[in-house]
């Protein structure tokens, strides 16, 4: 299970957001996980997973405040963003 991830900081209209690159829909758990580890490792913001499903389109996990800007930019324009990694320490396999 991948433990490393890939991170782009956006500030949306004036809310900080901390975009985290997935290979696929996290689960409840994973993405609680991503959200603990993004807080502990001092990334202020919303935490977004995102992912590209089989026709390149982005997908992803967010407020609902934040549907339109990510139904609307692609994962590339995210893909360019990216500034850091986030390490979730002691991630089971399976989550």
């Amino acid at each position: 299970m991948q433990e490393t991830f890939e991170v782009a900081h956006l500030d949306i209209l004036d809310v900080r957001v901390v975009v985290v690159f997935v290979a696929f829909r996290p689960s409840a758990e994973l993405y609680g996980a991503l959200q603990r580890s993004a807080r502990q490792a001092g990334l202020a913001g919303n935490v977004v997973a995102v992912w590209p499903d089989e026709f390149g389109r982005t997908r992803f996990l967010a407020p609902p405040e934040q549907h339109a800007f990510f139904q609307a930019v692609s994962y590339d324009q995210l893909r360019a963003q990216i500034d850091t990694t986030l390490r979730l320490p002691g991630l089971a396999a399976g989550t």
